[in-house]
């Protein structure tokens, strides 16, 4: 047994210990995963409660309902209105923690109703070295991360995904939609629904990994290499330029640094610089 296994078998006990949970469910690598394996544990006593937001592509809704129905799990949606969590809508630094904490109490009342003692997310041992304020809100509240608690990084899910036939094993990393905006810029519905085109639209052109960051007017892609690379072609770049000024960006640029993870963290682009 190799490591990955080891801890495949630490996870499997973990929710075993719980007896019934709900899960968090964003149909994300993580959560799929950690899904997966609640359901085949614990049956019907896993339940997955998804929340519906503005912060929410609606192509992700449409994924975790598409995938509760293949794996016959029960799925409770809860419609949240997170522009209206007192301080989300400005954007402060906390933002996350603002939000995570509300959402997730929300979650926590609809376990208990439901007869469940425990409420599970899919952080992994990865998250713990990125900006994650969110997270004092889940240890605050009590929340369970079973991948976390197992030891499990992100590669490590990813494996145990694609032995396990899950669909998401190579899907794109995703966060929510108000990570595409700097901190300290309000954040408003129609500006998250730009976003949420843009993205869309790339997505559908067959761009993977890829961020819509917002400063001001300007939308500053990033991408992955296979993203740069197209972008070389100037039909190509002409085509994306054009969408999204019909979308309501003035100005289109490509980050010469490609996707990364967490870009918009601690402030403005000219903040991070100094």
């Amino acid at each position: 047994m190799n490591m990955t296994d080891s801890r495949y078998e630490r996870l499997s006990e973990l929710l075993r210990e719980m007896g019934s949970v709900a899960v968090a469910f964003s149909a994300g690598v993580d959560s799929t995963l950690l899904l997966k394996l609640a359901h085949r544990e614990l049956g019907d006593r896993a339940v997955a409660v998804t929340v519906r937001s503005v912060f929410v592509p609606r192509r992700e809704l449409d994924a975790s309902a598409a995938f509760c129905a293949a794996e016959g799990v029960r799925q409770v949606v809860l419609d949240v209105d997170v522009l209206a969590i007192p301080g989300v809508a400005q954007n402060p630094p906390d933002r996350c923690y603002l939000c995570k904490r509300a959402i997730f109490s929300k979650i926590a009342e609809t376990a208990a109703a439901l007869g469940l003692p425990w409420v599970a997310e899919g952080s992994n041992v990865d998250d713990l070295s990125d900006y994650r304020p969110g997270m004092r809100a889940i240890r605050e509240l009590g929340v369970r991360s079973p991948l976390l608690e197992a030891g499990l990084t992100k590669v490590e899910i990813r494996i145990l995904s694609r032995e396990l036939n899950l669909p998401t094993w190579d899907k794109p990393a995703m966060a929510c939609l108000a990570t595409r905006f700097e901190t300290g810029r309000p954040l408003a519905s129609e500006s998250l629904a730009r976003v949420e085109r843009a993205e869309a639209w790339l997505a559908e052109r067959g761009y993977r990994q890829l961020r819509v960051r917002v400063h001001g007017d300007l939308a500053r892609l990033e991408l992955d290499g296979d993203g740069l690379k197209r972008l070389r072609s100037p039909e190509e770049a002409q085509a994306v330029h054009d969408a999204l000024r019909e979308l309501g960006f003035r100005y289109v640029t490509v980050d010469l640094c490609g996707y990364r993870m967490g870009s918009m963290n601690g402030g403005t682009v000219s903040q991070r610089l100094k």
